[in-house]
């Protein structure tokens, strides 16, 4: 069922003639208000794709299971399954360290969940498998890992033959109300078991267990998320991977297997913007493959990087943090001189140089709708290289190699929360009491909001790397109300002419700090017009344009998306023409024709608007791994021709004939799908056969 397309009304007013010219120093945005209903009715059926990832915790690590390598490792999650089948209640249990009624208890079996709701502290505790059973938290003297004394280790939480019990400090008085969601996986039964099956090679052995249809399809589902490169980080890639088919389901996939086991509602609902979340998987290689210290090495051996630009060496030693970036490139040898005498290390743009990190930092962006980027932090042992301090971003902590021992904070205050620039370097007397200690270890977890302070330590005996993987910034109402007020006001003043009338001509005399505690009628009729002008002002918002503007910024500010081999033989990026040696003239000349199936590439790499009298696509393919290496990339198309456009972004990701475009002529839906395939945005459904030119001109491909 056709509906009105927005740019129908656009080519109207550009036909009258009565389109305004707008003049903006940040950007030309148009400020009239059009409709963005789509233009073709789509179904919105989700993908009959299965969403269970239990078997990801039992194949191996994250990397390897969407490779698809027939690896796998004891079945600590399926033990916890047969526990609870069995009725064994301790599998994970979810408690809270105050006393009724300000319990929370969260009991999860792969059948059942029970909750009972509590605005207080809350932590998850879950027994080592030699602990029968928990132990009653004294309700005034709650559990705490607390940072030992320099002769002293930070208590790993997670150690054998001990209860894993994490704390959340009570809040200070003057801090908001932040409590701390923690969730840990036990421990295999013995270490024996865990490690049983590895071969000499580094494979296990395929697992025994008869294996269901669901798990099959859930792996297969998960093997097409990511496509990486081999072990050895030699950036070969497997062609036979399938590619991507809809982006917005992969992405939201890779963010369940960030987070599992917890559930993306569930995260939204309750932790997103309000509390930290901690996954204590004790699965050491779940993390595996985002990045390590060896691929570090390599990279500042091979890559041109810079201190202060791509890469820091800091201390926080006595209360002090200090930078000690020389000038110029960051030499391996020197870079690792600074890690021998104490100097944390941070890699500032990892998704420059690592393919894995670029890899998730896309599928990400398209989940969140946002820019996400990334930090690599190197910690020698025993040391700290940063401050208390807090972020403008939300943190997603991947602990890789060794261990920290993290401690958060609330915020201070409200003004605080959900800050929208990062902080300077804190103090222990500005902070007040941690709400979690925890040591993270290879395979953890630990997200926290923007505003939650925080600092983390590397243990005595071991290194520390992990990496940050962050969003949100600068993404918020107010950022789009930043946009959306000043245009509302310009439209309000051409078109309405009570915000044209002249101010009253005594208006100083009542107005103003000097008269603001003057009981005036006057005054009280002043303020009455501006909150009536304010009133109206809102009707006059042109909301899709201003979230068009700040979607141009997100495709400005994300990463190219990666392809796969199986995607660009059915692009531009790897079919067509090109240059045969042999024969020493070009051949593989292709053509689209009418039933030629096609898509946009990725759900998230462009983006329709209008700015003045133009139709742009907006769109990330050309930008650099570098951020806001390159200007902002765009196609200037007739506004006849933005209704096929528009088709093209409500079928994804359905595959759509040439000819069903919703144009006047077949020149003309050819016409666009040429522009939109050679600037790499779309997908046909199989490689463009070449034209065979023997037939008609008896001379093959133009030789």
């Amino acid at each position: 069922m056709k509906k009105v397309s927005a740019f129908s009304v656009f080519r109207s007013r550009k036909e009258k003639g009565d389109t305004p010219k707008v003049s903006n120093e940040e950007e030309k945005g148009n400020i009239r208000r059009a409709s963005s209903t789509p233009m073709i009715k789509t179904d919105d059926g989700k993908s009959a794709k299965g969403k269970k990832l239990l078997k990801v915790l039992k194949g191996g690590s994250l990397r390897q299971s969407m490779r698809g390598t027939p690896k796998s490792r004891p079945s600590i999650l399926k033990m916890v399954e047969d526990q609870a089948v069995a009725g064994d209640s301790d599998s994970v249990t979810l408690t809270s360290v105050k006393s009724n009624p300000d319990l929370l208890t969260v009991t999860s079996t792969s059948s059942m969940v029970t909750r009972k709701r509590s605005p207080k502290t809350t932590v998850l505790v879950s027994a080592t498998n030699d602990t029968p059973s928990l132990p009653k938290v004294p309700i005034n003297k709650p559990v705490r890992i607390g940072l030992p004394p320099k002769s002293q280790k930070p208590t790993n939480a997670g150690s054998q033959n001990s209860l894993n019990i994490m704390k959340t400090s009570p809040k200070s008085k003057s801090s908001p109300n932040l409590g701390v969601a923690a969730l840990q996986i036990a421990r295999p039964l013995s270490s024996e078991k865990s490690g049983k099956r590895q071969r000499e090679d580094g494979d296990t052995e395929p697992s025994k267990k008869k294996k269901t249809g669901k798990e099959d399809k859930s792996m297969e589902d998960i093997e097409q998320v990511m496509s990486f490169t081999d072990e050895n980080n030699t950036g070969v890639w497997d062609h036979n991977l399938p590619y991507m088919f809809n982006s917005t389901e992969e992405a939201k996939k890779i963010f369940e297997c960030l987070i599992h086991p917890i559930k993306p509602d569930k995260f939204f609902k309750e932790l997103w913007e309000r509390k930290p979340l901690l996954v204590r998987r004790h699965l050491e290689n779940y993390n595996d493959g985002w990045f390590s210290t060896a691929e570090l090495d390599k990279i500042l051996r091979q890559e041109n990087i810079h201190f202060g630009v791509n890469l820091d060496v800091t201390t926080f030693t006595d209360g002090k943090r200090e930078t000690h970036n020389p000038a110029g490139r960051a030499h391996a040898p020197v870079v690792w001189d600074f890690y021998q005498n104490g100097c944390s290390v941070r890699m500032l743009n990892p998704q420059t140089y690592s393919r894995n990190v670029w890899k998730l930092l896309s599928v990400l962006q398209e989940y969140f709708g946002c820019c996400c980027g990334a930090n690599v932090y190197l910690t020698p042992p025993g040391t700290q290289g940063f401050a208390p301090h807090y972020d403008d971003i939300e943190a997603f902590i991947l602990q890789l190699e060794g261990k920290k021992y993290w401690r958060l904070y609330s915020p201070r205050s409200d003004a605080e929360t959900l800050p929208r620039l990062s902080s300077g370097n804190f103090s222990e007397d500005d902070i007040g009491e941690p709400i979690l200690d925890v040591v993270l270890e290879p395979g953890d977890l630990l997200y926290f909001p923007r505003g939650v302070i925080h600092q983390g330590k590397a243990l005595e005996d071991t290194h520390s790397l992990h990496i940050t993987v962050s969003c949100y910034q600068k993404n918020t109402w107010g950022d789009l109300l930043e946009k959306l007020m000043p245009r509302a006001l310009q439209v309000a003043i051409e078109e309405d002419v009570d915000f044209r009338k002249g101010l009253p001509r005594d208006y100083m005399d009542v107005m103003g700090i000097a008269n603001s505690d003057i009981d005036n009628p006057q005054r009280k009729v002043f303020l009455r017009k501006i909150q009536q002008l304010m009133t109206k002002l809102i009707s006059y918002a042109p909301v899709d344009s201003a979230c068009d503007q700040l979607s141009k910024h997100y495709i400005h500010d994300s990463l190219p998306p990666v392809l796969s081999e199986a995607e660009k033989s059915c692009s531009v990026h790897g079919d067509g023409e090109r240059w045969e040696k042999s024969k020493k003239c070009v051949v593989g000349t292709a053509e689209m024709e009418p039933d030629t199936q096609i898509k946009i590439i990725r759900k998230g790499v462009l983006r329709l608007l209008t700015e003045d009298d133009d139709v742009r696509i907006y769109h990330s393919l050309d930008n650099t791994r570098i951020y806001h290496g390159s200007d902002p990339q765009y196609i200037e198309i007739s506004a006849e021709a933005g209704p096929a456009v528009e088709y093209l972004i409500h079928s994804y990701p359905e595959y759509v004939a040439i000819d069903s475009l919703p144009l006047g002529t077949l020149d003309e839906k050819i016409a666009i799908a040429s522009v939109l395939y050679d600037h790499g945005l779309l997908l046909t459904s199989e490689p463009l056969g070449p034209i065979d030119d023997d037939e008609s001109s008896g001379e093959p491909d133009n030789c």
